[in-house]
């Protein structure tokens, strides 16, 4: 990806229940939303390169379920998934869905609303507000490598877009 296209991921807590994640892309909103929830696409970007993503299930519907198993590249290990249900999805502006980060098990999902927005130059603006049920659970997260992690994800999306750009 060419150096101006990228932003780094910045990371806000406006609350002690709350992790706002923002960046921009040079892509169309539409094609942005397009690539975000998509079972074919995701395992190209969805996780840091040193990793793969394997989507075990994907219904990009309201109620529709998902999860994502992530594993080391190297030995195939898997290290950790995500799961939950979809609640809102209205194209190509926004996707809400449960988020369950597995390790830590049951009760400690959160909401998570992706919105896009069209700004100038054909770029589009993604914030992501992940709420949280407990603070603790917050803070877990922001521990664990999320921002780092988010950075990684967003450039191979951002190379994604590229190619889907030209294709």
């Amino acid at each position: 990806m060419a150096a101006e296209h990228s932003t780094a991921v910045a990371l806000t807590t406006p609350s002690a229940l709350e992790v706002v994640a923002t960046r921009e892309f040079v892509a169309a909103r539409e094609l942005v939303f397009r690539a975000y929830p998509h079972p074919a696409l995701v395992p190209l970007w969805g996780s840091p390169p040193r990793h793969t993503t394997v989507v075990e299930k994907m219904d990009v519907r309201v109620g529709g379920g998902w999860r994502y198993v992530i594993k080391d590249r190297a030995s195939g290990v898997e290290i950790m998934a995500f799961s939950g249900e979809y609640r809102e999805i209205v194209p190509p502006g926004r996707i809400v869905r449960t988020e369950n980060f597995e390790p830590v098990g049951p009760g400690h999902e959160c909401i998570d609303t992706v919105v896009f927005e069209e700004i100038e130059g054909g770029r589009t603006r993604m914030t992501e507000t992940m709420v949280f049920k407990a603070k603790e659970d917050r803070d877990m997260m922001l521990q664990s490598g999320m921002e780092s992690g988010f950075n990684e994800s967003l450039q191979l999306l951002d190379q994604l877009l590229d190619e889907l750009k030209t294709a």
